[in-house]
């Protein structure tokens, strides 16, 4: 038998009290809110009666609000609302903010770092390094060195790349000589877009600062290293002081 549930639901989300209507919740079918409040399953609830469901409530407003007239919520809460609308899987609204910065714009930003499948690790890689450099040292900073190229730059005055293409034109052969890892902690690249190294610095920023870890970075020069000949890597090297407080 279907459970009896009163008109007007009082709720406790994680310890914060909203009330709202039954047919609220029920306002689509296929959310977990709307399956909760079938009448099919037993709710616990709180000392005061109220429906409890254990789920921080922070962001439990933006989605009511939602719910009741549409609603979306401001642009510095979508990322969170976002979360919360998964959770309660509620398709209409994550559809909406799909559509809405920085949303879009994470989407584009990540449709360029899928170009380094890397990168995550590499991340992880910084933060280790600068981590157990800052212990080692009992010391406030570290300090990294991180090569990023977007492509392989000409190695003599004499060598130029073809116009309008991101590689040299060399065989097999040829090529294996200049095939070498730079002397740095990290290195990030090459890769073929229209964004360029700046942009990936400011990703790699970004990334780590949404952790908590101050970072500055500086171009320090290029690699500079000898491969054959009178032929030199010119990678860029870019030095990164990671503050830990």
């Amino acid at each position: 038998m279907l459970l009896q549930l009163p008109e007007v639901v009082p709720l406790s989300v994680g310890g914060m009290c909203f009330t709202t209507r039954l047919s609220t919740l029920r306002r689509y079918e296929d959310t977990m809110l709307a399956a909760m409040f079938s009448g099919r399953h037993h709710i616990p609830t709180d000392a005061e009666g109220r429906y409890f469901i254990d789920r921080d409530g922070t962001y439990f407003g933006d989605i009511l609000n939602f719910l009741r007239c549409g609603e979306l919520p401001s642009q510095k809460r979508i990322k969170m609302v976002y979360k919360e609308a998964q959770y309660y899987s509620i398709g209409p609204l994550l559809d909406l903010l799909d559509k809405m910065q920085p949303l879009t714009g994470e989407k584009v930003r990540q449709a360029f770092l899928d170009l380094m499948p890397y990168y995550k690790d590499h991340l992880e890689r910084i933060i280790e390094i600068g981590k157990l450099r800052a212990i080692q040292r009992k010391a406030r900073f570290a300090k990294l060195k991180v090569c990023v190229f977007k492509e392989e730059m000409p190695i003599t005055p004499y060598e130029c790349p073809q116009f309008n293409t991101l590689r040299f034109e060399r065989s097999e052969s040829e090529s294996k000589h200049f095939e070498h890892q730079c002397d740095v902690d990290v290195s990030f690249g090459p890769w073929e877009a229209v964004a360029d190294v700046y942009d990936l610095l400011h990703c790699i920023v970004s990334d780590l600062s949404d952790r908590g870890i101050a970072v500055e970075h500086q171009c320090i020069g290029v690699c500079d290293k000898h491969l054959v000949n009178h032929y030199y890597c010119k990678r860029p090297i870019y030095e990164f002081k990671i503050t830990w407080w």
